[in-house]
């Protein structure tokens, strides 16, 4: 037997093996496809994350998925820095971070409200900025009344650029529950 019959006998079989092995490297092309896709079009192999809290209501929602394109590929527009520029309903980017640039900690994904250099103060009347970075804040006003740097996200340290993981582009509602329920 040829390799044209084999592969004719593969696709036509009704053997329950053959038949689930069918499936499994259709499952599999699947992913890489979209693996693939993800890279040429975010710069990331998993550019999504599932938003976990509501800091960004209501732009964004506990469940909503998010693309990120790699911070590679872009830069970072904060509040207020471009006319009539937008992003998830408000002036300036929203970024995915490590807190303190640790690996292994969940990601903080916020608004870049503003670029300090070191030693500027961080806000008004606040205090030097210890590094150059950006200063932070999620959307919900009930919820964040106040910068990143001012509280227990990210206490006195503006979000170096090396700590930002990437900007959110897209947002999907609804399906990141779906793997918050693993979480």
């Amino acid at each position: 037997m040829d390799l044209p019959d084999s592969i004719r006998q593969f696709k036509e079989s009704e053997n329950f093996w053959v038949s689930l092995a069918r499936d499994g490297i259709s499952i599999l092309a699947i992913v890489a496809t979209f693996a693939l896709l993800s890279q040429a079009v975010f710069g990331l192999w998993t550019p999504m994350v599932a938003v976990e809290s509501g800091s960004m209501e209501p732009h964004m929602n506990v469940g909503d998925i998010i693309f990120i394109q790699n911070i590679d590929r872009t830069e970072v527009i904060s509040h207020g820095s471009a006319d009539d520029y937008s992003s998830f309903g408000m002036e300036g980017d929203v970024i995915l971070y490590r807190p303190y640039g640790q690996e292994g900690v969940t990601p903080i994904i916020h608004r870049a409200m503003y670029f300090v250099e070191e030693g500027e103060p961080m806000w008004e009347d606040g205090p030097a900025a210890p590094h150059a970075g950006y200063i932070t804040k999620g959307d919900n006003e009930n919820t964040n009344r106040y910068y990143d740097q001012q509280g227990m996200v990210s206490y006195l340290t503006p979000v170096k650029e090396e700590w930002i993981i990437g900007v959110a582009r897209y947002r999907i509602p609804y399906i990141g529950h779906v793997r918050l329920i693993f979480s």
